[in-house]
């Protein structure tokens, strides 16, 4: 590859990783807020703002439809942002700590399953299992296509 080539190259990765980044902090505060929701010294109120966060991001009914291009997206960052905002500010710096080890300790959890021979003889096995069905699927439509 020549040089400008490879600094472009080099700038896509750059910023793919700080979108990866973005995406696994985002899902990581998600984590905490969950467990943050499930604490029993969590105010009612603040387990009031959660639902109606999540509840606004996952309904069919919004004020700015999501299938717009650019404004559809943005009204539902707006709600997150400021959801997770209120939250921090509800919620106790102590509970929130808690929370974050709670999710620190469920992430090492996740990557031991993961990582287990059953994961990987299962995924195997739903691969194969797919593959079949799909094989199995295209036959059929071929033979019915026929007659």
């Amino acid at each position: 590859m020549s040089g400008p080539i490879l600094n472009v190259v080099r700038v896509e990765a750059g910023l793919w990783m700080s979108w990866q980044q973005q995406a696994q902090r985002v899902h990581r505060e998600a984590q905490v807020f969950y467990f943050a929701f499930k604490h029993p010294r969590v105010r009612w109120s603040a387990k009031i703002v959660a639902v109606c966060t999540a509840g606004y991001l996952f309904s069919p009914i919004q004020l700015i439809p999501s299938y717009i291009p650019v404004i559809g997206f943005l009204d539902d960052f707006l709600v997150l942002f400021l959801g997770a905002k209120l939250l921090r500010r509800i919620i106790s710096p102590e509970i929130l700590t808690e929370c974050y080890e709670l999710d620190k300790a469920a992430e090492m959890r996740r990557k031991d399953e993961i990582r287990s021979p059953a994961a990987v003889v299962a995924a195997i096995a739903i691969a194969a299992v797919w593959l079949l069905a799909a094989i199995a699927a295209s036959r059929l439509i071929g033979y019915f296509a026929i007659e």
